[in-house]
């Protein structure tokens, strides 16, 4: 590959993965910083890594890169976007360009690692300067270890490990203006990557969610100023908007973790939040960084249990329990609200994730694979450290798992976390004019016949799933 401009002038690709957002991005700060041309770059291969994307991720990655397209394109120097394999794409991107260098911010799954490794590798072969920097995380996996020098397998003792640091780099704004390359650059059509579905367009009941850096920064905003005043007691009632709903906006990259971090120190020093009320959201980001830890160390755990105990455990194949937890139909109202929120608005409370994730593995014993599967298709915030490592917590199979004789009784979640019934009227509207007393148990009303009943009495699954988990402990 032969330059066609001079190497002093030579553009520099910022190639944006799962950073799609102007401020306190590392690498397009650093390309943006010596005034060269800028080509931002993004390339979208339908096989991955690290996996193919999902339906409702494609849906939030359609309306993300629509944003960051036009903030970019404000900054002088429009978003180039091309389909297909990454290597290929930038080796043309560059020939075209004469581009000398390639920036980008570092992602963690292996199979993404493996693939930027081959980048570099290959064009820094023929003298293209590849950079890349930690634009994802608080802290990066390599830079946390133990004291005898490997990873955590334990949260608790990684957050002390990290806690007092985490704020140490302050986030950095985006660039006033981006010097535009001087020559014309073919660009794919967004709408030819049919990311948003069509026949059908099952995507209705997405339209509360705002991707984009703005929307982003606007989600955080509103949960500072109202949520975070209640979130350690709100952030566990499905039924009102007490969490923070920004697992979507930090897995697309539209806001960074230093950012919400600098925000939440902020709102505990400047706004009614209190200092108690913000660590405790702040813990929630220190989780996310542990997936991020276990994944990249553990690699296998995107597909094994990471309990090799597990391999022995006897899942059942059942067909019709996993039809049922898939539509919300189980006879659980907690667990079929949450199922049927999930659905209509790619999106699921924390709490009932926990709530319908248990119900799967230790009400049905269906594989936590299974589950894993359905919601990285149906998740618009589906990360894979996140998916995977919570999946196996609540399997008891993971890292720093949730005991194995803990099997959440989805009648008494729904009566301690949703009392009134607010979030399963929504969600279960033909059980929406029972009283609270009956709500979470409809099947002690004469007037709850359009529900269905139960498909597994609980106390017998219970049983079941207890007299597994003992013979392989």
């Amino acid at each position: 590959m032969s330059p066609i401009v001079p190497q002093t002038a030579a553009p520099v690709v910022v190639w944006f993965r799962r950073d799609l957002r102007l401020a306190d991005n590392p690498a397009l700060a650093a390309a943006a910083r010596d005034g060269r041309p800028i080509i931002p770059l993004f390339i979208h291969d339908p096989a991955g890594p690290p996996r193919p994307i999902g339906a409702a991720s494609a849906w939030w990655l359609d309306k993300s890169l629509k944003a960051l397209m036009a903030d970019l394109a404000a900054l002088g120097s429009p978003l180039i976007l091309r389909r297909g394999n990454a290597g290929a794409k930038l080796r043309e991107l560059i020939t075209e360009t004469g581009a000398s260098a390639v920036f980008w911010n570092r992602l963690y799954d292996s199979a993404s690692m493996t693939r930027d490794a081959a980048v570099s590798r290959d064009l820094s072969a023929v003298g293209i300067d590849c950079q890349s920097f930690n634009g994802t995380l608080l802290n990066e996996p390599l830079a946390v270890k133990t004291g005898a020098g490997g990873p955590y397998r334990v949260f608790s003792p990684y957050w002390r490990a990290v806690r007092m640091s985490a704020g140490d780099t302050p986030p950095s704004p985006a660039p006033a203006r981006l010097a535009r390359p001087p020559v014309q650059i073919h660009c794919d059509r967004l709408a030819d990557w049919n990311l948003h579905p069509s026949k059908p367009d099952w995507s209705g009941g997405f339209a509360d969610w705002a991707p984009g850096e703005a929307g982003a920064r606007a989600r955080l905003d509103t949960f500072l100023d109202v949520a975070a005043n209640h979130y350690i007691d709100a952030r566990n009632e499905p039924g009102v908007d007490g969490t923070s709903r920004l697992s979507a906006h930090l897995h697309f990259g539209e806001i960074s973790p230093r950012q919400v971090w600098a925000a939440a120190d902020y709102a505990a020093l400047h706004r009614d939040a209190s200092l108690r009320q913000i660590e405790v959201f702040q813990k929630e980001l220190g989780w996310r960084e542990f997936n991020h830890h276990l994944l990249f160390h553990f690699p296998h755990m995107t597909h094994a249990n990471f309990n090799p105990k597990f391999d022995d455990f006897a899942w059942r194949r059942d067909g019709f329990g996993l039809d049922a937890w898939r539509a919300g139909r189980t006879g659980y109202p907690i667990v079929d609200a949450g199922m049927r929120q999930l659905w209509a608005t790619g999106w699921m409370h924390n709490r009932v994730r926990m709530i319908v994730a248990s119900f799967l593995i230790k009400d049905l014993m269906i594989d936590w694979r299974e589950g894993e599967t359905w919601f990285w298709d149906t998740l618009v915030d589906a990360d894979l450290a996140n998916n995977v490592a919570n999946w196996q917590w609540t399997a008891g199979s993971g890292a720093d798992a949730a005991p194995y004789f803990r099997v959440f009784n989805p009648t008494l979640q729904g009566e301690k976390f949703d009392p009134a019934g607010e979030y399963v009227r929504r969600w279960v509207p033909e059980i929406a004019h029972l009283p609270a007393t009956d709500i979470h148990q409809p099947w002690r009303c004469v007037s709850s016949s359009a529900y269905l009943a139960p498909i597994v009495d609980h106390a017998a699954a219970r049983d079941r799933a207890l007299a597994a988990y003992e013979s392989i402990k």
